[in-house]
């Protein structure tokens, strides 16, 4: 991989974390600590490939420590989180569908 697609594999590894914590039900805090020792951000481009790279796996090994820790609750918010978002997207596809039909209706 590029740096540029490890930085923005970083930023989202830290958003999902970010969620992760949100929902889990206990502090995770040990789950992150090698990571957090890191001091390193996404936004941080001048540190290295390596680093950034380093920082993935770190973030990678830390969301498996917290999904083990919670994996009943945490996965059933997620597939729950995951359904709502399929609904408003089905919902927007309908809407748009239907809208779709009445303009081919009006002009045809």
């Amino acid at each position: 991989m590029q740096k540029d697609e490890i930085i923005q594999l970083h930023m989202f590894l830290l958003q999902l974390r970010t969620q992760l914590e949100n929902m889990a039900e206990k502090d995770n805090s040990q789950a992150f600590l090698s990571y957090d020792e890191m001091n390193l951000f996404p936004q941080q481009v001048h540190r290295t490939k390596d680093e950034h790279e380093l920082a993935v796996f770190e973030l990678s090994k830390g969301i498996v420590d917290l999904l083990q820790e919670n994996n009943r609750s945490t996965f059933q918010n997620t597939y729950d989180s995951l359904e709502r978002m399929c609904d408003r997207l089905r919902t927007r596809k309908d809407k748009k569908s239907n809208q779709d039909e009445s303009e081919e209706d009006k002009n045809g």
